[in-house]
């Protein structure tokens, strides 16, 4: 009994993922299929930029200087022991174009936007609010979810972007304002090292994979949360655990297929 037991809760939770995986594959189809209003009206996309983006500029310019700032410390120490300090603006820049910046900032904008995506979404549902739009013939997918999905993708590459440019000068005044690092060299070593196609824009590219799943993850938790404080408390929840995975997942897979395309 104890062993039927085991493989009726396994597989109950296989089927209830498979569901949840299908009906989020219905769910994102439905988004892109009913997109067409919100570029007919763009001024939703706009309200949910600075909802998701402008709102989020503070702790991701912050955080940005901060990285910049541990990064020229630790880049320092290191290349110090190597003779080669004029390097550090290589090291600050490629650190947070390649990697740092997409990834960390992703995991932001998953913590502060996406949580709020799936709450203010299960508050929708829980209040009535949703059901109220269908009845009234207006189609939730495009007058909710479709603003707020694209709103997530354009704002992701521009933070992304910004906390890279925060990072790459809190590693200048640490490097060269306090340390004392040759300007010269930090500038163009940085210049002559940073390449635009490889990495530039594929950290612009890591960081639009980024926004497409944490977005997605969000709208869909919150959409399908239950109707009661503790169902959005959950998908609350599950939204920043999830983006979180996924971020680093993607972040693997694709470094890995941009690292053997080099």
């Amino acid at each position: 009994m104890p062993i039927a037991k085991s493989l009726r809760a396994v597989g109950h939770r296989a089927v209830n993922v498979v569901w949840r995986i299908g009906f989020a594959t219905r769910f994102l189809y439905l988004t892109l299929t009913h997109s067409g209003m919100s570029f007919r009206r763009f001024q939703l996309v706009v309200k949910e930029l600075f909802a998701s983006g402008v709102m989020s500029l503070i702790i991701i310019g912050v955080a940005g200087l901060f990285v910049g700032i541990v990064l020229g410390l630790q880049g320092y120490e290191t290349l110090k022991r190597y003779g080669s300090e004029s390097a550090l603006g290589s090291l600050v820049a490629l650190s947070l174009v390649r990697e740092l910046g997409p990834v960390l900032a992703a995991l932001l904008f998953a913590s502060r936007a996406g949580s709020a995506m799936t709450a203010e979404i299960g508050l929708m549902k829980a209040t009535e609010q949703i059901a109220a739009m269908e009845m009234m013939a207006v189609s939730p997918i495009a007058r909710v979810i479709a603003p707020r999905f694209w709103a997530g993708i354009l704002s992701m590459p521009l933070l992304a972007a910004i906390f890279s440019a925060m990072g790459v000068f809190g590693g200048y005044v640490v490097g060269v304002v306090l340390i004392g690092v040759d300007e010269g060299s930090f500038w163009s070593q940085m210049q002559a090292t940073v390449d635009f196609q490889h990495d530039i824009l594929n950290g612009v590219l890591k960081s639009f994979v980024f926004g497409v799943a944490v977005t997605v993850i969000a709208l869909f938790e919150g959409f399908d949360a239950p109707p009661t404080a503790e169902g959005v408390s959950g998908a609350t929840t599950r939204t920043v655990v999830q983006s979180s995975l996924a971020i680093l997942l993607l972040d693997v897979i694709l470094t890995a297929f941009m690292f053997r395309g080099a």
